[in-house]
């Protein structure tokens, strides 16, 4: 049944009537997420600005049993933020401040609705480094980041978004307010709840500020492109370089359908007679720079490389690292639904987790473009299909669960960075295994025992 009204008109005088959507004009555009042919109409959305909103907000709907799915940006590509039939979208955008920026202990209190892209801004304006740059850095917030752990172009070397979060205003379902962590880099007084949080999917409570560690600034960087003629050439590459004991700050790859609708997209000179295409950026050091870029070129070389490009100035390595984040719009040009998956596998494994999506894209005769973060064994296969011929949507499904079944049979993981949401929670009984979908299941009873909180996602 609908949200009822008595329920809105609480929201509207909790919000403001201008912060509470019930138009259906209005909730169209919240009725989706970043997923491909996932959407659902909620009841009402709701914007809030401060930490007490959002805990009165969560009051109201424990004590209605009303579902609340917390939303930021919309980015997300596991149908995390979809709404539930007749819930109240929680959004959190207009929570947008960075309310601190701390010099001497190197971090950044901000509100979660900041951007990713606002966040490295203003690190770099202070001379500092914040270093998660997921895909859509420029739209997805703070705290959609944190609640889906998010990786990103430079996981390889810094991490992800988890590396990075020293500290959480939580407030959860009940509507309690809770803080947990600190700026101490030591600190081991009682569980370390804030990890609890990460990567929760707006299932346990609601993140209303995050304390972030920033680093120290590189002074030098890097950047090449290498070309290959077989992927697996490009694969075996990777594999030599961390066994060089090189970390690189980026290495990302690009295979021949990726690469020929990015240069369509972007016109920014790629070569197009090659099977693959690797992104190289070493940063740090200068005398340490120079050294790892001298090291990866002849590695590329001595693996049958066709060609080894090193950008001229900042200028164009901005350009071809713009050129890998623009993959999948460039993609998504091709066909009517693009459906951007993600698998991860051990580095030793690469070459083996490509032939296999190459030969899935064979068996169910479908178009798969794939590019991803080679350096870390998260691999992007993107379906470019038409979610309105069911036939072949059935096709795709079918090849899901093989990619996913041989990613795991490899020694890997179902989901590197974009979380279970809707799109895979079939998949992650049989992934994780009795024993932690029971404790997971207890935690999120034990932390929303009327089940308000995003529910249907991760598990039923």
């Amino acid at each position: 049944m609908a949200v009822a009204e008595t329920i809105l008109a609480e929201l509207a005088r909790l919000v403001g009537r201008e912060q509470a959507l019930t138009a259906p004009e209005d909730l169209i555009p919240y009725s989706f997420d970043g997923t491909a042919a996932l959407k659902q109409m909620p009841g009402c959305v709701v914007f809030a600005t401060t930490s007490l909103q959002v805990s009165e907000i969560l009051k109201l709907a424990n004590r209605t049993k009303t579902a609340v799915v917390t939303r930021g940006s919309g980015t997300g590509l596991s149908g995390g933020s979809v709404p539930s039939p007749d819930c109240i979208v929680l959004c959190t955008v207009k929570m947008d401040r960075i309310l601190e920026l701390d010099r001497a202990n190197l971090t950044m209190l901000v509100e979660p609705g900041v951007t990713t892209l606002q966040a490295a801004d203003a690190a770099l304006g202070a001379g500092l480094f914040y270093p998660p740059d997921p895909g859509s850095m420029k739209i997805s917030t703070i705290g959609g980041n944190v609640a889906e752990n998010s990786g990103g172009l430079r996981g390889l070397k810094y991490g992800v978004t988890r590396n990075y979060v020293m500290g959480m205003e939580v407030v959860l379902p009940t509507g309690e307010i809770l803080w947990t962590g600190n700026k101490c880099v030591k600190d081991v007084a009682g569980y370390s709840l804030k990890d609890v949080f990460i990567g929760s999917e707006g299932t346990l409570g609601v993140i209303t500020r995050i304390l972030l560690r920033l680093i120290p600034r590189p002074r030098s960087k890097k950047t090449m492109v290498a070309t290959f003629a077989q992927m697996d050439r490009a694969a075996e590459t990777v594999s030599a370089i961390i066994a060089a004991q090189i970390i690189p700050c980026t290495l990302e790859f690009l295979d021949r359908m990726t690469i020929h609708c990015v240069e369509d997209y972007a016109r920014i000179g790629l070569p197009l007679n090659c099977e693959a295409l690797l992104l190289m950026e070493t940063d740090g050091h200068p005398a340490v720079v120079a050294e790892e870029a001298a090291q990866m070129e002849r590695i590329c070389r001595d693996h049958g490389c066709l060609e080894v490009r090193l950008a001229r100035d900042d200028a164009e390595a901005n350009q071809l690292a713009g050129a890998r984040r623009a993959a999948f719009s460039a993609l998504a040009r091709i066909s009517p639904t693009t459906i951007l998956e993600d698998a991860t596998v051990p580095r030793s494994e690469l070459a083996k987790m490509i032939r296999c999506v190459e030969a899935v894209a064979w068996k169910y005769q479908l178009r798969i473009g794939t590019f991803g973060h080679m350096g870390d064994g998260n691999l992007h296969p993107t379906f470019l299909t038409d979610e309105r011929n069911h036939e072949e949507m059935r096709r795709v499904e079918e090849a899901f669960k093989e990619i996913f079944e041989e990613a795991v049979r490899l020694g890997g993981t179902i989901t590197g960075e974009h979380g279970i949401g809707l799109a895979k929670k079939s998949f992650l009984p049989k992934f994780a295994g009795d024993a932690p979908m029971r404790v997971m299941r207890e935690l999120r009873r034990a932390l929303d025992p009327t089940g308000i909180l995003n529910p249907g996602k991760m598990f039923d």
